[in-house]
C-alpha cells in the first residue's frame, strides 16, 4: 500500500502527538497542518515539511489527502468529518465524535455510505493494561459495580485549556466518554437510564457550564456505574483517580504505586498509566476466611501517551490496508456519547433520564 498522506487539524495537546506519530509510522506522510494560528507556531523538525493552512476546507480543497486527523473542539467534529469522507479521506476522530447524538450519527451514517474508514479517539481500546483490566472485570461474574473518576486540578495553561473546552461540553461529557466506554466493554448489557449532577465551582468559564459533575448509569443485567470529573483549580488531588470494578466473584482495580502517587491529576500520562491491577477474589474457605490471597499485577512496563497515539495510528492503518470492519467501534462511540449527553440533560433538567 501507498503511504498515507495525512492532514492534521488541531495542533493542541492531543493533535500534536498524533502528528508526530504519523511522522514516525511509515506507512505515513504528514503533508499538511491545520490550525487558525499555524503563522505563528513553531513546530518540531518532524513536522517541517508539511504544507500549512489557517482554514480547514482550503486545506482539504488543495491537499486532496488519503487521511484527514481531525483534533478541534467537539462543535466542530461532525462537520470537519463529514466534509472530510465526502471528499473521499479516512478520518481519525478524536473523542467525542460530536457535540450531539443525532450529530454523531450522521457522522457514522457518513462513513457507512461512502465506505471511508472512522477511526474515534477512544485510546484506552488501544493500551494493553486497560484492555486486560476489562478481560479480568469480565470474570467478576454478574451485576458489576463500576467505580470511576478522573478529576483535574488545572491551573495556568492547563485551565485555559479547559475553560476553552467547557464552551462546549462539561467534563463528565469530554472525559467520561472514555470511561463509560469501559463500563459498556464490560457489562455488554444496555444501559437503561442515567442520573447526573452537577455545581459550578468557578464563575471563571461561560454561562450555564459547570466544571464539576457525577452521573450514575442503570443496565439492564441489574450493573450499576459511576463516574465522576471536575475540572479547575480548586479541584482536590486525593483520590484523583479511581478505576475500580466489582463483582460476586470479587474485584479488580486499577492502583497507583508508590512511585507514582506523586502525579499530578493534570498530567496526560497520569490519565492513561495503570502501575498496577489489583486483583481480589471473593471466594470463603470453609472457615469463612478468604479462600484465596489478592493478586497485585505489575504493569510498569506500559506504553506513555504518545506511545498510545502512535497505537491508534498504527490501528487506522491497518484498518485501511485490511478493510477492517469499524462498524461496532462507530456505534460504541456513538453508545457512550449517548449516555453521557443524557447524564448532562439530567444536570440541566434535574430529572432522570431514561435510555430504552
Amino acid at each position: 500500500m501507498n503511504k498515507q498522506r495525512v492532514l492534521v487539524v488541531g495542533l493542541g495537546g492531543m493533535g500534536l502527538s498524533h502528528a508526530l506519530a504519523y511522522a514516525r509510522i511509515p506507512g505515513f506522510e504528514v503533508v499538511g497542518l491545520c490550525q487558525r494560528s499555524i503563522a505563528s507556531r513553531d513546530l518540531p523538525s518532524a513536522l517541517a515539511k508539511a504544507a500549512r493552512f489557517p482554514d480547514y476546507a482550503t486545506a482539504l480543497a488543495a491537499l486532496g489527502p488519503d487521511v484527514v486527523s481531525i483534533n478541534t473542539l467537539p462543535d466542530t467534529h461532525a462537520d470537519f468529518a463529514i466534509q472530510a469522507m465526502e471528499a473521499g479521506s479516512h478520518v481519525f476522530l478524536e473523542k467525542p465524535v460530536a457535540d450531539s447524538v443525532a450529530n454523531a450519527e450522521r457522522v457514522v451514517a457518513t462513513a457507512r455510505r461512502t465506505g471511508r474508514k472512522l477511526v474515534i479517539g477512544y485510546i484506552l481500546r488501544h493500551h494493553p493494561s486497560w484492555i486486560r483490566f476489562i478481560e479480568l472485570a469480565r470474570e467478576l461474574g454478574s451485576p458489576l459495580v463500576f467505580r470511576m473518576n478522573l478529576n483535574q486540578q488545572s491551573s495556568g495553561a492547563e485551565w485555559e485549556t479547559h475553560k476553552r473546552l467547557l464552551g462546549s461540553f462539561s467534563p463528565i461529557v469530554d472525559c467520561g466518554v472514555h470511561y463509560v466506554d469501559v463500563m459498556c466493554q464490560i457489562t455488554r448489557a444496555r444501559p437503561l437510564r442515567v442520573h447526573g449532577m452537577g455545581t459550578r465551582l468557578t464563575e471563571d468559564m461561560q454561562p450555564g457550564m459547570y466544571n464539576y459533575g457525577q452521573l450514575q448509569i442503570f443496565f439492564e443485567d441489574g450493573s450499576v456505574g459511576w463516574y465522576e470529573a471536575g475540572w479547575g483549580p480548586m479541584m482536590s488531588e486525593t483520590a484523583f483517580f479511581v478505576k475500580d470494578v466489582i463483582g460476586p466473584k470479587g474485584s479488580v482495580s486499577i492502583v497507583m504505586a508508590e512511585t507514582a502517587k506523586a502525579a499530578r491529576s493534570a498530567d496526560m500520562n497520569a490519565h492513561t498509566k495503570t502501575n498496577q491491577i489489583l486483583l481480589h477474589h471473593a471466594a470463603l474457605a470453609p472457615d469463612g476466611s478468604l479462600a484465596k490471597a489478592d493478586e497485585l499485577i505489575d504493569t510498569a512496563d506500559e506504553p506513555t501517551h504518545d506511545d498510545l497515539c502512535e497505537r491508534e495510528q498504527r490501528f487506522l492503518l491497518r484498518a485501511i490496508a485490511e478493510d477492517i470492519d469499524l462498524g461496532d467501534h462507530m456505534d460504541d462511540a456513538v453508545k457512550s456519547l449517548r449516555i453521557v449527553i443524557a447524564a448532562d440533560e439530567s444536570v440541566r433538567s434535574g430529572k432522570v433520564v431514561e435510555l430504552a
